[in-house]
């Protein structure tokens, strides 16, 4: 059974920093790409970043380029979003997901989702 368990949201300050971590179970996902979403209330799901199975591919949304880095360790079947800089806008909950083979900020393309871990950036 796949697993995708995030964590590392909490509560932080405008201008504070954040890293969340989601470590995957049940198979390995090391030829697979990953990426991290998020839904903030009332809003729809929006893409983070993406990295490649290698981690030599990486993609961002505008919104967050330049604050948030996203990284991977396949011994560890695990993805990170260093988060920077993070702002007021930036609360919502997120969600790690893997699957496919590119790196893409469309979430069709990932089949198995993690059940979300809350960032609150309190101004």
């Amino acid at each position: 059974q796949v697993q995708l368990v995030e964590s590392g949201g909490g509560l932080v300050q405008a201008g504070g920093s954040l890293r969340l971590s989601c470590a995957a179970s049940g198979r390995t996902f090391s030829s697979y790409a990953m990426a991290w979403f998020r839904q903030a209330p009332g809003k729809e799901r929006d893409f983070v970043a993406a990295i490649s199975w290698s981690g030599g591919g990486t993609r961002y949304a505008d919104s967050v380029k330049g604050r948030f880095t996203i990284s991977r360790d396949n011994a560890k079947n695990t993805v990170y979003l260093q988060m920077n800089s993070l702002k007021a806008e930036d609360t919502a909950v997120y969600y790690c997901a893997v699957g496919g083979t590119g790196w893409t900020r469309y979430s069709y393309n990932y089949d198995y989702w993690g059940q979300g871990t809350q960032v609150t950036v309190s101004s």
